[in-house]
This record gives C-alpha cells, structure tokens and sequence, in this order.
C-alpha cells in the first residue's frame, strides 16, 4: 500500500501579505472563459475610452462609425448602415441627424434607389472624421497595449472571420 499523502491544507479566512483584488478572483471563473463575456467586456472597454477621447469633439462612437462610413466612399443608404452597424433603423435616423445638423454629413438620393438616401461626407466631415480617427486610434492602441503588434493583427483577422 503506498504510502499516504498529507491533506492539503484547508483553506484560511487569512490571506497572503497581498489579499487578491476581486477581478483576479474573478479571473478564474467560468463566465472569463466565456468568448462573448470577454468581445463585450473587450468592446465595454474600447468603447469607453474611445468615447472619452472623443468628447472634445462632441462624439461618440456610435457617431464616428456613421461619419467613417460616409468617408468611406461606399455611399451607404441608411439602411445598409443600419444593417451593417447593427443599429436599429430608429438609432441611424438619430446619428445621421446629428451629423448632418453639424454639417459633416448630407444625405442624397441613392442613384440605384431613388426612394432611399445614401450618405455623403462633407469637407466638415472629412475633417472632423480625420481628427477622431486620431483620437480612436489612440484607443485602439491603449485598448490593445498588452498585444504585440502580430496578435493586434491576428485578433483583427480573427474577428473578422466572426462578424463576416
């Protein structure tokens, strides 16, 4: 018979010199494995600080990714941009309003529709679209810092097979 193994100890209401912050207790539950916990904690996250970079020029990213459609030269209606943003057809009306209502934006009969409207950056919208692009790159980057720039390019690849 081999020879018994000592228990392990019970655990003690006493912890170490450093007590473990609760996202590293967290860390280890099921739910940190869990992809779409970590894509919206990962987006929470970018988002935010994207959003704070963005205030200055009275943004959000919701905004930009409307403006960055519209620079884009796709000459998106409303309801591809709805579609492909993932927004309510209610939640683009509102976020080309504002954009157009500040000048960055216009909205043109779609020549393959003339019933829809395609959306059409102005100089303003340029502008300003160059100046946010700054301001999400620098999210992006901040966002992303524990990544080296090979697993930024992979994770980009990665997603892009999920969302098309």
């Amino acid at each position: 018979m081999p020879p018994s193994t000592p228990a392990a100890p019970a655990p003690s209401a006493e912890k170490s010199a450093t007590p473990e912050t609760s996202e590293e207790r967290f860390r280890q539950s099921p739910l940190a494995r869990e992809v779409a916990f970590l894509t919206a904690r990962a987006r929470g996250r970018g988002n935010a600080l994207a959003n704070q970079l963005l205030a200055d020029l009275d943004l959000k990213v919701r905004h930009f990714s409307v403006l960055a459609m519209a620079c884009s030269g796709t000459n998106p209606s409303q309801r591809e941009l709805g579609g492909f943003l993932d927004l309510d057809p209610s939640q683009v009306v509102a976020l080309v309003d504002v954009l157009e209502g500040r000048g960055a934006i216009r909205r043109e009969s779609d020549p393959r529709d003339r019933r829809s409207k395609i959306l059409v950056a102005t100089e303003t919208g340029r502008e300003l679209y160059a100046q946010a692009t700054e301001r999400t790159r620098e999210a992006e980057e901040q966002t992303l810092q524990a990544l080296s720039p090979a697993e930024r390019d992979q994770l980009r690849e990665l997603l892009a097979k999920i969302v098309f």
